[in-house]
C-alpha cells in the first residue's frame, strides 16, 4: 500500500523525500489542489470514500499517515 500511494504522490508532485517526509502538509509541499488529486486518486485505487472529516493535516503529512488512514477506511 505504502509503495502504491508513493507512485501516486510522485505524480502529483516533484519531491525527492516524499518517503521519509512527515511534514507534507505543514510545510506546504502539498498544496490544496495537490490534497483534491490525491484523495481521487485514493479513492479511485484503494475503492474508499474519503469523507471530509477525514481531511485533516494529520491524515496527509505523510505516506503512514495517508497509509494508515486508507487501511482505516478501507476496513468500514
Amino acid at each position: 500500500m505504502r509503495d502504491t500511494i508513493l507512485e501516486i504522490l510522485a505524480d502529483i508532485i516533484d519531491e525527492d523525500d516524499l518517503d521519509t517526509c512527515t511534514t507534507l502538509i505543514d510545510d506546504g509541499v502539498l498544496s490544496s489542489l495537490d490534497i483534491i488529486q490525491l484523495i481521487g486518486a485514493l479513492n479511485d485505487e484503494f475503492d474508499i470514500s474519503i469523507p471530509a472529516t477525514e481531511i485533516i493535516p494529520q491524515n496527509f503529512n505523510s505516506v503512514d499517515a495517508m497509509a494508515a488512514m486508507v487501511a482505516r477506511l478501507s476496513e468500514e
